[in-house]
């Protein structure tokens, strides 16, 4: 019996299923299979798959295996909105039946699980202050000295993402990210309500499928997606944190050759799998792990 099939048989039709895992570690393939077998509706989890631009760059299931079994929430962004989890969280919301929850992003799954804070949204103009702010030498340093106290206690402080998040809530409401935090509703999915995975898998085995599947999506017209958002390039836009997405633009501008471009991206992944892997043991302890790939 093959792990797929030991997990399958494993499973309640009747629960909902959260997969969790680094980038690369065979998540959606997993996810279609249970929706194949045993029904259900596969949702994604990566704040990277929502954007329109992008479905080779981000790995997103290709438009054949969408149509293997139905799918949510994949490439339905268009560049230049803002999108946050808040918006994620309320879109699965809406969504019936069994869920098949899939993807890396840690604060996605944290949310569906434990519950997220409504937060009045940032006005765009402390949105454009903040980035200005951050663009400066020290302006990390600066936003860290306005936090409150009890935030600058609970945040990441060496995440300049976490910190402008938690400065332009402070700006926006006058009250700490912490005092939100703290009046944090019941999740939308309980834990006794779903099967939580999370995929492990050995690191040089990641190592070499990231490789080779970037190699792969240069095939598959990697590449031409970013060429045709070249024009409207913006490097601190939300779509533009794809990872790859940099790298390909500057080879496109005559600054990385492609296989210097692809090799940065390809250390980019790793990294970006190493966080995964930290935020995963850090805040899904108590999820079933289940060995995978070596």
């Amino acid at each position: 019996m093959t792990l797929r099939h030991q997990i399958l048989a494993e499973l309640d039709p009747a629960r909902h299923v959260l997969i969790a895992g680094p980038t690369a570690s065979g998540k959606s393939a997993l996810a279609l299979q249970i929706a194949e077998t045993q029904g259900g509706t596969v949702v994604n989890a990566d704040a990277l798959q929502v954007w329109s631009c992008w479905r080779v760059l981000t790995a997103r299931p290709p438009a054949e295996d969408e149509a293997r079994a139905p799918h949510a929430l994949y490439g339905h962004v268009a560049p230049g909105r803002l999108y946050s989890v808040g918006e994620w969280l309320a879109e699965v919301a809406a969504l019936r039946g069994r869920l098949i929850v899939v993807g890396g992003t840690g604060l996605y799954l944290n949310a569906l699980t434990r519950g997220l804070a409504v937060i009045p949204p940032t006005p765009p103009e402390i949105r454009a202050r903040a980035d200005a702010l951050l663009r400066e030498p020290d302006g990390l340093a600066q936003m860290i000295a306005g936090l409150d106290s009890p935030t600058r206690a609970r945040i990441d402080l060496q995440n300049p993402v976490r910190v402008q998040r938690a400065w332009e809530v402070l700006r926006t409401t006058g009250r700490g990210i912490a005092a939100w935090q703290a009046e944090t509703p019941p999740p939308l999915i309980a834990p006794d309500a779903a099967h939580r995975l999370v995929l492990q898998s050995d690191r040089d085995w990641l190592a070499g499928r990231i490789a080779r599947r970037f190699r792969l999506m240069l095939d598959q017209g990697a590449l031409e997606e970013v060429r045709a958002m070249l024009p409207h390039w913006t490097p601190d836009a939300l779509w533009a944190k794809a990872i790859g997405a940099p790298e390909l633009v500057a080879h496109l501008q005559g600054a990385l050759d492609l296989d210097e471009a692809a090799e940065r991206a390809i250390t980019d992944t790793r990294q970006y799998a190493k966080a995964q892997r930290s935020f995963f043991r850090g805040r899904m302890r108590d999820w079933r792990w289940i060995e995978t790939g070596r």
